[in-house]
């Protein structure tokens, strides 16, 4: 382990408090001065089965996870199946410990607790500590715990442990903890992470230069949350009052989180039996004159085609949120993908239109799901924030200015009674609310209770009154408004102050790699390696998947000779869409992808550009995967 970061690993069984005790160390460590950046794997069970979280600390900025980690807090699996090897998922146990060593850097340092872990059974262990020069310590966390308290309080000892080991101060994760325990778990949790500290201080040689962290300062204020978080703060900023939804994961977060903040505002959260009715409720709290959400993750949302649908064709405002996983099917229902863009795009039937962002981090995820809103209300067509569980999983530090935006409670293009008294109506009196013609494609609609609003809404195809129409001259005049919008949006979008679409590193690069979602801050830490490395790179991080940003990304491409796309997916969707939007550039394009439930690590990236693009030879790692040019 060196100075320049620490990346720490806290591995265990689902259960073992692996989440809270991680995000907790990556508070302390913000709160340090450091810059943190987490990763999360665990499984699809509620308890047992290896989970570990990671957190890299730098001093400065950090955007992705590392290449491998140095610190490894191996716990054991407290809630294991079977601790014996010949079960059928093997010994489980032990896997906290065992399979995190492949990715454990030379001269990196083991803690494992020997109260629950024996090394004996891993298979060379020894061995490897010798090959790759890595410090080990073997303590009885669990019989530390025991004495002080109850065995969980292991989590707080291997905490102590890593502080004396790496030179962290104590203080904050002491403060951190006043600030978060109720008193009668306190004193217990302190002297278990005093004892463990002075134990190591006391009985091991810490003094290695290789084994320290670096020290850090920040400039303003910072805040650590996730993508989730970013969502729902977003929504509620936005002026969202209502949501209705499923649990599933990863979508579960953010409909947590709103849910525990709407009261708060006076907003209503509804959690049904099925995600038919979680959109179907959206679009009728929308409908109704409230800002509303709802959303899932890939199987989930599948259900919802048709009431997405239903919001097309009946023009009522909804944000839906998709969160990606591994799939098809259940998949891999706790692992990052992003194999759900072709499906977001494309599912309901006929001619859809919709608004589609993928952001590619927390600050990302906060303003674009604020325009999601902004757009759904004032043309009146959905909006869906799409992201996947890296993204909505890893905490990072963010500016605290970052969420500074003034609310929003504007409702959008609605008319008001004053307009209603002269606007068109039907011979029956209902409003003319599909009218042929309207600014942008939008036709303003009327809220239940309005005199002279009223109108009907149905997903045939209708009239301007809303009643159903089957007549060609009808039909192409409404179809023909209602894609107008996109056209009206894709300009909002093209001069709006905030850009959605990144571009980073020098702009005349011979080189270019483009991706999507949550890959863009690997993405841009590996062009920061190849350019140091001395090739010509830039990086275009695309976040409007529709209307898609067809002049932003022509442009880029038509400025470098090749073009890497990265993205974690088996069939290069978002490639595939690039192409399809912009209909050249084939020969220029090619891909690098990722679906073994892992995000990239940014050495993948630049391994995979230099060894294909550059030297033009076979990937030497089954990983990732290579697709070359329409051309080769």
């Amino acid at each position: 382990m060196t100075d320049d970061e620490l990346i720490w690993r806290i591995a265990g069984g689902s259960g073992d408090g692996i989440a809270s005790t991680s995000q907790n160390f990556a508070k302390a460590l913000m709160r340090s001065g450091l810059h943190v950046f987490t990763h999360r794997h665990y499984p699809s069970r509620i308890r047992g089965g290896h989970t570990y979280t990671e957190i890299r600390a730098s001093a400065d900025p950090v955007k992705s996870r590392g290449d491998g980690y140095n610190f490894l807090l191996a716990l054991g699996d407290s809630f294991a199946r079977n601790p014996q090897e010949n079960a059928y998922y093997g010994n489980e146990e032990v896997k906290p410990l065992s399979e995190n060593l492949d990715e454990l850097r030379e001269g990196g340092v083991i803690v494992y607790d020997s109260g629950l872990l024996d090394t004996s059974e891993i298979e060379d262990f020894d061995e490897r500590v010798e090959e790759n020069g890595w410090h080990v310590y073997d303590i009885d966390l669990r019989t530390m715990a025991r004495e002080h308290g109850r065995e969980v309080m292991r989590n707080t000892a291997g905490v102590g442990v890593t502080c004396a080991i790496a030179g962290i101060d104590t203080e904050w994760i002491e403060n951190l903890m006043r600030d978060a325990m109720p008193e009668k778990i306190l004193d217990p949790n302190l002297e278990i992470l005093e004892a463990a500290y002075e134990m190591v201080q006391e009985e091991y040689d810490v003094d290695a230069p290789d084994i320290s962290v670096p020290e850090g300062e920040h400039d303003e204020e910072q805040v650590l949350l996730s993508g989730s978080d970013a969502i729902a703060y977003g929504a509620l900023d936005e002026g969202c009052r209502f949501i209705a939804g499923y649990p599933m994961t990863p979508w579960t977060e953010v409909f947590t989180i709103m849910s525990q903040n709407l009261p708060e505002v006076g907003g209503i959260s509804e959690q049904v039996e099925d995600e038919i009715a979680a959109a179907a409720l959206a679009i009728g709290a929308s409908h109704a004159g409230t800002k509303a959400m709802s959303g899932s993750s890939g199987g989930g949302f599948a259900l919802m085609s048709e009431p997405l649908g239903l919001a097309e064709m009946t023009e009522t405002p909804v944000v839906l949120v998709e969160a990606m996983r591994a799939g098809p099917s259940t998949g891999m229902p706790t692992k990052p993908e992003q194999g759900d863009l072709e499906h977001v795009l494309y599912t309901s039937q006929g001619d859809s239109h919709r608004v589609v962002f993928a952001p590619s981090d927390a600050a990302e995820a906060y303003h674009q799901t604020r325009k999601a809103f902004q757009i759904a209300y004032e043309y009146q067509i959905p909006s869906i924030v799409l992201y996947d569980q890296k993204n909505g999983g890893e905490l990072r530090n963010v500016p605290a200015s970052v969420f500074d935006e003034e609310p929003n409670g504007d409702i959008g293009s609605v008319i008001s009674e004053e307009e209603l008294a002269d606007a068109p109506h039907d011979p029956s009196g209902k409003y003319n609310r599909f009218q042929h013609e309207g600014e942008k494609g939008v036709s303003k609609r009327s809220i239940p209770g309005q005199k002279g609003g009223r109108y009907l809404a149905t997903g045939n195809e209708h009239m301007p009154a809303g009643h159903i129409a089957e007549d060609p001259d009808n039909r192409v005049f409404q179809v023909n408004r209602r894609m107008e919008k996109l056209e009206a949006i894709r300009a909002e979008l093209d001069e709006g102050d905030v850009p959605n679409n990144t571009h980073y590193g020098p702009d005349e690069a011979e080189y270019g790699i483009m991706t999507f979602g949550s890959q863009q801050g690997t993405v841009e830490e590996a062009v920061d390696r190849l350019n140091d490395d001395g090739h010509s790179v830039k990086a275009l991080g695309v976040s409007e998947m529709a209307p898609y940003p067809v002049e932003q990304v022509s442009e880029f491409l038509e400025s470098v000779d090749e073009c890497l796309v990265v993205e974690m997916n088996a069939s290069a969707q978002f490639r595939g869409l690039t192409q399809k939007e912009i209909g050249k550039y084939g020969e220029k394009l090619s891909s690098l992808l990722k679906y073994n439930g892992n995000p990239f690590e940014p050495e993948e990236i630049t391994e995979g550009f230099v060894t294909s693009i550059v030297e033009g030879e076979e990937l030497p790692t089954h990983e990732t995967k290579f697709v070359p040019a329409a051309s080769d």
